[in-house]
């Protein structure tokens, strides 16, 4: 950490990287310190934006200097730096992002098949993080219908609970995501 940079100022920086695009920009013109500094709770500003899906954020935060790991490249699509990190390290496949989020996670809520297949391919757990964020929860969540049907297909757990203590049912119906709670309702039929 700066010396000049407060931890108030840092955290204060974490959580905007979550949503707030302008006041990322504003912080950061006013100290560019704060770039790749640590919040208390452990966790980086483009780490924000990726387990958030804030695209615009983290390629902002990229562009001004951030450092680029595989659940940040794995939720914006780029597949090349996927490869390249996998074939550096193939012990990537098991990372976590802030919070623990598993890898798998971060494709789901980008919507990249092609990069959730790799990561399957390579070792990744489709079904991690139950008891906080699935890759099936983030898919529901994000409301992406085919993301959900490739990891139904893929074996993904549909009763798995995330830290709310929800299915990804739960999830479709309150966002009002019918066509997602369609295809998993029938997980939930009982004989």
């Amino acid at each position: 950490m700066s010396e000049t940079i407060s931890q108030e100022t840092i955290n204060a920086f974490v959580v905007a990287a979550h949503h707030d695009l302008p006041k990322v920009k504003e912080m950061l013109a006013e100290e560019p310190g704060l770039l790749n500094e640590s919040a208390e709770w452990l966790e980086m500003p483009i780490q924000a934006a990726a387990h958030t899906g804030q695209r615009e954020i983290a390629q902002y935060l990229l562009d001004q200097g951030a450092v680029l790991d595989i659940c940040t490249a794995a939720m914006m699509g780029f597949e090349d730096d996927v490869n390249a990190i996998l074939a550096e390290d193939p012990s990537a496949a098991q990372a976590t992002g802030a919070h623990e989020i598993p890898l798998m996670f971060f494709p789901a809520i980008g919507n990249n098949i092609a990069i959730a297949e790799k990561l399957l391919a390579a070792g990744a757990d489709i079904n991690a993080g139950e008891g906080g964020n699935t890759a099936l929860h983030g898919a529901v969540g994000s409301g992406h219908l085919e993301m959900v049907r490739w990891l139904l297909a893929h074996d993904a757990n549909p009763y798995a609970l995330d830290f709310n203590g929800k299915m990804p049912i739960d999830l479709a119906e309150a966002e009002h995501f019918t066509e997602i709670a369609d295809l998993l309702r029938p997980y939930m039929q009982t004989e």
